[in-house]
């Protein structure tokens, strides 16, 4: 299994309505790509102008194979909701290891 963290900072005031329109516009997108397998948003009760999305992959093969067209298109949709209230500040893969 492969993650997908990332962290944005979000206009405090908007970060639920970040929370809904990324609900609304991303997690669909994402869901109906092979490999997908949850998606979880995360936010702090002391930082109000953070979130972070760990969205799950059985692959970073099928995570990376969604085109990006299909990004482009859904990030200019979701900018379109949220206008210019965010900013992507960090994204990185990690792999789930597991020991017995």
């Amino acid at each position: 299994m492969v993650i997908e963290w990332l962290k944005f900072t979000v206009v405090a005031e908007l970060r639920e309505q970040f929370v809904q329109r990324d609900a609304e516009i991303w997690t669909p997108v994402l869901a109906q790509y092979s490999g997908f397998l949850s998606k979880e948003v995360w936010i702090s009760p002391e930082r109000l102008d953070e979130v972070i999305a760990v969205i799950r992959w059985q692959s970073l093969e099928q995570w990376q194979a969604i085109p990006t067209s299909v990004l482009d298109e859904t990030e200019a949709r979701f900018l379109e909701a949220m206008g210019n209230t965010y900013k992507l500040i960090e994204a990185s893969p990690y792999q789930v290891r597991k020991f017995s």
